[in-house]
């Protein structure tokens, strides 16, 4: 994370493009995922040795025109531009958001009211550094049995990098593993001495299945989709998820999960000890 997040993440999105939709005829013999930086290079108007330069991290500073270029062949979404910016503009150093303030901890009244009002979904408020600020009960019957509330102060990042039971209980481990690097890396990284303190830490308590993710892993953690969750009552979960970020101020993001099949919507009613049909099934 320290030494070339732009051109991991520019590398990233070039192979995941595929050629077709940059209107590049394919072959058999074509061996490279997604476009050549050749091929970048030419849609982007700019030289291959430039793009060489940057995905190996030997320019950092591209201009705003040459993002924008980059951006447009790349087919990125308005979020994923707004972190290519972020990256070209972190190289440049000497001024971050955050500006060295503490960590958010406090949860605003009008927010506390507003998970109230979400229950009985499982919902939790969670800061830049991966913990758990304020949840709703309903969150509290899925994330207690599986140790994820156990921390002090509990955190998502923590648990699913070294406690034992993480691996149990997410059975796509791994993915969900990705999802929290990327979360870790969406802000100001390294660049937040506090940020900087987490992944120090995970780098000696985690060890490789971290620090092996913060060389590889790119990009935007995914604001939605499905996570399966292993729970000792209520057996394989299914819960779609929704991601809200609040106001920076706030440096908080609100996670609000719905059953994503009928089965999940039958097990939370029981967990919850209401009637059936209190949680639809999200319409897939």
């Amino acid at each position: 994370m320290r030494d070339n997040e732009l051109g991991r993440f520019l590398r990233a999105r070039r192979e995941a493009v595929p050629p077709a939709a940059a209107g590049l005829a394919t072959g058999p013999r074509r061996r490279t995922p997604g476009l050549r930086r050749s091929e970048l290079a030419t849609l982007a108007g700019v030289s291959v040795e430039y793009v060489t330069r940057l995905e190996q991290g030997r320019d950092r500073r591209p201009s705003p025109q040459v993002l924008s270029a980059l951006a447009g062949v790349l087919r990125l979404s308005p979020s994923e531009r707004v972190h290519l910016y972020r990256l070209g503009k972190a190289a440049e150093g000497g001024f971050t958001c955050a500006g060295g303030a503490a960590p958010v901890r406090t949860v605003r009244a009008t927010v506390r009211v507003l998970l109230e009002r979400l229950e009985p979904a499982p919902a939790v408020l969670v800061n830049g550094l991966g913990e758990l600020l304020l949840r709703t009960a309903g969150y509290e019957r899925l994330a207690g049995p599986v140790g994820l509330l156990d921390g002090s102060p509990p955190s998502l990042v923590r648990y699913v990098f070294t406690d034992a039971r993480a691996r149990t209980a997410y059975p796509d481990w791994d993915r969900v593993a990705d999802a929290e690097v990327a979360a870790l890396k969406q802000g100001p990284g390294r660049a937040d001495p506090h940020i900087a303190a987490l992944l120090d830490e995970l780098t000696v308590t985690a060890g490789p299945a971290f620090t092996e993710r913060l060389e590889t892993v790119s990009g935007l953690a995914p604001a939605n989709g499905v996570t399966r969750l292993l729970h000792p009552e209520a057996g394989e979960l299914r819960l779609a998820y929704e991601t809200l970020e609040l106001p920076v101020d706030d440096d908080a993001r609100l996670v609000v999960q719905l059953p994503a099949d009928e089965a999940t919507a039958a097990a939370l009613d029981r967990l919850d000890g209401k009637r059936p049909g209190t949680l639809r099934a999200v319409p897939g």
